[in-house]
């Protein structure tokens, strides 16, 4: 057992909370035990009943459930803008959900506009959080411009906090930035102690693939996933990390969808780079096969990466197992399926991309396990 904080304060102004005889799951620890809340701080842990002389407002019996600290999602997309519409949860309802789910930190993602600067976009977000957010919050920075917003100004968003940038290997014309763009900011981040995030797709290649498919008449959801294939994940991956080991620099590889990509990380990790991996629960949970729902219906699982197959399902969750995968988030960017999914009703281009998940992470990885 240990304690927090091992000299209680001798006076006391805010209420206190005792929790007792619960299953208390730490990242290090797993027992039972008490704990004693004095205002919004825990204050002290400690065995069952080590609290009981102790004068306190409030008591929860938590006997047969387990007590996890609040967990952190750190990829979101509250109010993400798209070019059509804008994802249904804002900071408050989304928070909201994250709450409800056990989720008591986010970091979502600020998107530089092309033509405007990095400080632009956190305060854009800054705007969209400031007194929603129900629950604790911060900020990584999408760069798409680098004309705009050059390498230096990476170092502003240090000052102010941000030490995480993200980039895009897809959406061309939107998001994405090439090989060159992508090497300069490693190699800037690698520098001031930053982190660069990747996701990892072929966005040339793909575009060909979807142009192809809506000339050939090909337009119904499913063609979403065919032409994403997971090949081209694996490939963009394997470049980001050749890119990020010759800037000598940290890279973060988020939602990863399948075993082409998480063995590209888990042989970069071998060789003792500095490369994590992410995934979220639709690529543990959901596959390919929801793609071939009667009428409209895959587009409820449109979003990118695409679902992969059962076989990716499996490798991912041996990924988490041996740890070649480092966190599971949830890319939480939810749109109706009346009104925004059916945007995309005759052409499946104009889907909008995303899935919800922020309420939902954290009992499916404990389902998972579990089971």
């Amino acid at each position: 057992m240990f304690t927090l904080n091992h000299k209680l304060p001798g006076k006391r102004f805010s209420m206190r909370t005792l929790i007792t005889n619960g299953h208390i799951v730490t990242a290090i620890a797993d027992y039972e035990g008490d704990i004693l809340i004095d205002g919004e701080k825990v204050a002290a842990v400690s065995v069952p009943g080590a609290f009981a002389s102790l004068q306190v407002d409030t008591v929860l019996d938590a006997q047969g459930k387990y007590i996890f600290p609040g967990a952190i999602d750190v990829h979101t997309h509250m109010e993400l803008p798209l070019p059509a519409t804008v994802a249904s949860d804002d900071f408050e309802t989304g928070t909201i959900a994250a709450a409800c789910g056990g989720t008591t930190t986010i970091i979502d993602f600020a998107n530089q506009q092309r033509g405007h600067t990095l400080a632009d976009a956190l305060q854009t977000w800054h705007n969209k959080a400031d007194g929603k957010a129900v629950i604790d919050y911060g900020f990584h920075i999408t760069i798409t411009d680098l004309a705009a917003a050059p390498e230096t100004a990476m170092d502003d968003m240090v000052t102010a906090g941000v030490t995480t940038f993200k980039l895009l290997m897809a959406y061309p014309g939107t998001f994405m930035v090439d090989d060159e763009t992508i090497y300069r900011v490693l190699r800037r981040s690698a520098k001031i102690g930053g982190l660069v995030m990747v996701h990892a797709e072929n966005g040339i290649v793909i575009d060909l693939l979807v142009r192809e498919a809506v000339a050939a008449g090909h337009t119904a959801p499913g063609f979403h996933a065919l032409t994403r294939p997971a090949i081209l994940e694996g490939e963009a991956a394997q470049r980001a990390i050749t890119l990020a080991a010759f800037a000598d620099a940290a890279l973060y590889i988020v939602h990863v969808s399948c075993a082409h990509a998480l063995h590209t990380v888990a042989a970069a990790r071998v060789k003792g780079l500095p490369v994590w991996g992410e995934t979220c629960p639709q690529y543990l949970y959901l596959n390919d096969s929801h793609y071939a729902s009667p009428g409209f219906e895959s587009a409820k699982f449109v979003c990118t990466p695409p679902m992969r197959s059962i076989a990716d399902n499996e490798a991912l969750w041996l990924g988490l197992q041996r740890r070649e995968l480092q966190v599971v988030s949830t890319d939480h960017a939810p749109f109706h399926f009346a009104g925004q999914k059916e945007l995309g009703l005759h052409d499946f281009t104009k889907i909008p991309n995303g899935l919800p998940g922020v309420e939902h992470r954290v009992v499916l990885l404990y389902e998972g396990v579990r089971t």
